[in-house]
């Protein structure tokens, strides 16, 4: 029987001409109960460059750092909001109860892309939520993007979640981030490609997880390229993200 490919048979499933490689994913953890199908695309966000099959293969196999190698926004990326959780029970009453992205792109005070820039008032609150694990790339960085939505029988929505590259050794934040880091890696790597690289990797079926993490406005994203595979880009409604996530619980 020929597989289901396309978003006419699923929400969340990539175009099958994107797909360069395909392989069967059993999580290296206690919990686990099922078997994925992870398909490796040449899908990028849209302000990086296409990647060829060889790129994400030697990528693969790359050994990168762990700790966080970006400028936009560090002090806010790699810094957990101090603040109270907030339960969801489904990612769109999340994304509804965020402010505007016109009001946030002229805050005031406004928002720059220093790396001095931290949180603003707006951005310290910290939730709770319930979603799948659709797709996931690894950025320059060392950021994972996680592209997260709701359960396939429910009209997609989806929105960026990231397990933060680590900060300073000093950093009051670095332990709980290594754990969120830690455990993430341990569910893939049972598998030398588990792990995604420069491209999107998409999950069938999508994963079950719940993530903890605080609120973070992408002030990068204002103008030009907006971030997720380009299968899924047009159902993701905001540049609001959870950055850091502090928890996550596969297949809880």
């Amino acid at each position: 029987m020929e597989r289901s490919w396309g978003r006419r048979n699923r929400p969340g499933l990539p175009t099958r001409e994107s797909v360069l490689l395909e392989f069967t994913l059993t999580p290296f953890a206690p919990a686990a109960r099922t078997a994925y199908r992870v398909l490796r695309t040449n899908q990028v966000d849209e302000y990086d460059e296409a990647v060829s099959l060889e790129a994400v293969v030697l990528a693969a196999r790359r050994r990168p750092g762990e700790n966080f190698q970006g400028t936009a926004r560090r002090a806010a990326k790699i810094s957990i909001a101090d603040a109270a959780f907030e339960e969801f029970n489904d990612l769109k009453d999340l994304i509804t109860s965020v402010p505007d992205e016109e009001d946030m792109t002229h805050h005031n005070p406004p928002i720059t892309v220093e790396r001095t820039s931290n949180r603003v008032a707006e951005e310290r609150r910290n939730v709770r939520v319930r979603v799948f694990l659709y797709a996931a790339s690894r950025e320059d960085d060392n950021d994972f993007h996680l592209i997260v939505g709701r359960a396939p029988n429910l009209q997609p929505v989806y929105m960026t979640m990231e397990v933060s590259g680590l900060p300073p050794s000093n950093n009051r934040h670095r332990a709980t981030l290594k754990q969120v880091r830690d455990d993430y890696k341990a569910f893939f790597q049972d598998h030398p490609l588990g792990l995604p690289s420069a491209s999107y990797d998409f999950y069938d079926p999508p994963i079950s997880v719940e993530i903890e993490g605080s609120l973070f406005f992408d002030m990068s994203h204002v103008n030009g390229g907006r971030p997720g595979p380009q299968d899924l880009r047009d159902d993701i409604p905001t540049i609001w993200e959870v950055h850091p996530v502090t928890r996550i619980v596969f297949e809880p």
